[in-house]
């Protein structure tokens, strides 16, 4: 997997600012005031440092921007990056200022000037989460990047602070490579082995083949792959870090390695983004590494379902009726409908095996949601307020985009099927919040739930504030604070 920067913390006596040859960032507050050595580098370059400053284009910046002096005079640096950041930053800006100096800095190497500043360690992941490359599939050698140094006032400190952030930044990492892979690469297949290796980081990994899941009645998630050459699966991932009898928290993700639309086939312009509609399964594998990695206090099971939507002569027909786990039968009216069906028998089999504490499920399902909210917030629909709210508090801390949709009877209602249970599409209007109401069906009574639809956050078309163009690794962050406040001892 693409590895995240190591990160060096050091103390100002360890850095020669004159000689250094790469980029130096510095931050600076509000008003132009900077802490020492920074005030060095100003002498070293004949007050240009303080020219810069004071000048109208510095006090334009918000809190994260940066301007830069290239090649200053009196110094061997590349580049001297004043970034605008205040002592009482909050932790999203603070990431923002690291990812600014990371997307400026190419393959160089930087020292970060971030003495006595009181979110250094946040500082720091933001660089690690924007300094992401896919080069995978890349043929031309790749120049290794030069060294990133953080001077601070206590290292040994910051470290400590950094350490956890650094598992959460290679869980982000972990979700942005699967969801950039191609298709052919990450199949079913490949897809459960890379699941299965986490095994080494202390998880119980189980992978459900389809002769399991068609004897647990998996009917709705086996008529989507069914078409396809690749084998449908569950994967199961528990990580049991909690009180040995505390019920988990259960998170489900859609795991379509890529989506055709089947029968009812997509267009072409733009087909080879499907790649990503495994982006909430992604997710959940992500979270699931972070908790590994941190030894995190606390049950959590991830549970994500893995097939491949392709038309074919065995292909699942408009028109064709599934029976889901639960029982309930489902008129299939579009093929292209697909992960509702998916999450509906993984959401059943979570409850039943694990009677979780709360559920979220997360997937690429719909376009409406991308038509409702861009690609600012995923949308976020739940049957438990404090649940809801404590989600909604953890992606506000993170920075990450999430509003909170309506759910009612009224859109349930667009679901009746005249020859099955339910349908799985309700036509054109709220047809995000009718495949939330779908997926509701088969919460049960008194179950926490929030359904995500990250189908316009899981992957962007340009530069984020923290990620390069393509997968951003969205609700890796989010998923992991809401653990550490909410369920970790």
């Amino acid at each position: 997997m693409t590895r995240p920067a190591e990160i060096a913390f050091r103390s100002a006596e360890d850095i020669d600012l004159a000689t250094f040859s790469g980029r130096i960032a510095i931050l600076a507050a509000e008003g132009g005031k900077i802490a020492q050595p920074a005030r060095k580098i100003d002498r070293l370059t004949r007050g240009a440092l303080s020219r810069l400053l004071s000048s109208e284009a510095f006090g334009a910046l918000k809190p994260g921007e940066a301007l830069e002096l290239a090649f200053p005079a009196g110094m061997q640096a590349e580049a001297v990056q004043v970034v605008r950041l205040d002592a009482r930053a909050s932790l999203d800006e603070a990431r923002r200022a690291g990812a600014a100096v990371a997307r400026a800095r190419g393959k160089a190497a930087v020292a970060v000037l971030a003495l006595g500043h009181p979110r250094a360690a946040a500082i720091a992941e933001g660089f690690a989460l924007r300094d992401y490359a896919f080069t995978a599939h890349k043929t031309a050698a790749q120049t290794a990047p030069g060294e990133v140094i953080f001077v601070v006032t206590a290292p040994e400190s910051v470290a400590a602070q950094a350490a956890p952030m650094a598992a959460v930044v290679e869980g982000v990492f972990f979700t942005r490579d699967l969801v950039n892979e191609p298709a052919n690469i990450l199949t079913t297949d490949d897809f459960a082995a890379r699941l299965a290796a986490m095994h080494e980081l202390g998880l119980d990994v189980e992978i459900l083949e389809e002769d399991a899941l068609e004897k647990l009645g998996m009917g709705a998630l086996l008529g989507v792959g069914q078409g396809s050459a690749s084998p449908s699966k569950v994967v199961v991932m528990q990580w049991k870090g909690g009180a040995k009898d505390a019920p988990p928290l259960a998170l489900v993700g859609k795991g379509v390695v890529f989506d055709t639309g089947g029968i009812s086939i997509k267009p072409a312009g733009g087909m080879e983004e499907m790649t990503m509609d495994m982006g909430g399964a992604g997710t959940v594998a992500g979270v699931m590494r972070t908790l590994a990695l941190r030894r995190a206090k606390a049950n959590v099971v991830g549970l994500v379902g893995l097939v491949e939507n392709m038309p074919s002569g065995t292909a699942q027909r408009p028109g064709d009726v599934v029976r889901s786990m639960k029982g309930d039968t489902v008129e299939v009216i579009n093929t292209d409908a697909e992960g509702r069906l998916v999450l509906a028998d993984v959401l059943w089999y979570a409850q039943e095996r694990f009677k979780p504490s709360g559920i979220i499920d997360l997937a690429t399902l719909t376009g409406a949601i991308i038509v409702a909210l861009g690609h600012e917030h995923t949308g976020v629909f739940s049957n438990d307020d404090a649940f809801c709210a404590a989600f909604l508090k953890a992606a506000a801390v993170e920075g990450e985009g999430a509003w909170r949709m309506p759910l009612g009877s009224a859109y349930a209602d667009l679901l009746k099927s005249r020859i099955a249970d339910v349908k799985n599409v309700g036509g054109r209007p709220a047809g995000s919040i009718t495949a939330a109401e779908f997926l509701h069906r088969f919460v049960k009574d008194g179950t926490p739930w929030i359904h995500l639809d990250i189908a316009g956050t899981a992957l962007l078309q340009g530069d984020s504030a923290l990620a390069p163009k393509g997968a951003t690794g969205w609700g890796v962050r989010t998923l992991d604070r809401l653990i550490r406040d909410g369920y970790e001892g």
